[in-house]
């Protein structure tokens, strides 16, 4: 129940009802907050015992779907569409060497495409005042 709050949201609400009911109502406060924790939780429980007599062996194909979407919420888009696009490859693109090759002695790699049997180099910068090449289909 109390899965997403910390020992710090803890440590306000105690502090807060401190100031807000006094060090004399604090203790029979908490002793009402927790019987009443404890009485929902028996009425939840008894309610799912209930329902588990009446129903019998429905009672599992309607907890099946109800489980599934408690999965999903630690549902995470980016890992599924990764998983989805590159089958679970950890390394899509292929750059888990430095010199380019995968160690499939020049093969393919995993996506496709040739291994290169040279590391790829950089083209020279530009020297002081030459004007970079110009792409008329990019522009």
């Amino acid at each position: 129940m109390f899965d997403s709050v910390g020992w710090g949201e803890i440590l306000v609400i105690i502090v807060a009802g401190l100031f807000i009911l006094g060090p004399e109502r604090l203790p029979e406060a908490a002793a009402w907050a927790a019987k009443s924790v404890r009485k929902v939780r028996e009425f939840a429980t008894g309610a799912k015992e209930q329902l588990r007599e009446e129903m019998g062996p429905e009672f599992e194909q309607l907890r099946k779907p109800l489980e599934d979407l408690r999965g999903l919420r630690n549902f995470d888009p980016k890992r599924v569409v990764t998983q989805h696009l590159f089958d679970g490859d950890a390394d899509p693109l292929g750059l888990g060497n430095i010199n380019g090759t995968n160690g499939s002695n020049g093969a393919a790699k995993p996506n496709g495409y040739p291994a290169t049997s040279a590391p790829q180099t950089q083209p020279e910068p530009l020297k002081p005042g030459e004007r970079p090449p110009i792409d008329p289909d990019a522009t």
